[in-house]
């Protein structure tokens, strides 16, 4: 059974924005934290994002300010909404699961599909 299922991306022009959806199943959504990664051409995957089941957030210092996570719980969904896109944000985005005594750079779930997301002029 697929775990995780990430959408949204697509090409953007630098400065554009874009809202990524991970849509994940109920049992994982309520038991879990939730986090964005992304992997460039060439690249280790890094983490973007995270947000707890208490709607606490923390992003990565490259995309403060410009990104956003979110989640809806009716929906077992998680979004990240990206500003002020720029080329460096060029990669592939997948959403994992960690919990509280875990790290999140050490995801528990399998990885999806991803989404890919380029920004160029």
């Amino acid at each position: 059974q697929v775990q995780l299922v990430e959408s949204g991306g697509g090409l953007v022009q630098p400065g554009g924005s874009l809202t990524l959806t991970c849509k994940t199943i109920t049992s994982i959504f309520s038991a879990y934290n939730m986090a964005w990664y992304r992997q460039a051409p060439g690249k280790q995957r890094e983490l973007v994002a995270t947000i707890t089941r208490s709607d606490s957030t923390n992003y990565a210092d490259s995309v403060k300010g410009r990104f956003t996570i979110s989640r809806h719980n009716a929906k077992s969904s998680v979004y990240l909404n990206m500003n002020s896109l720029k080329p460096e944000d060029t990669a592939v985005y997948y959403c994992n699961y960690y919990t509280m005594s875990s790290s999140p750079r050490s995801p528990l779930g399998s990885w999806g599909q991803g989404t890919q997301v380029t920004v160029s002029s």
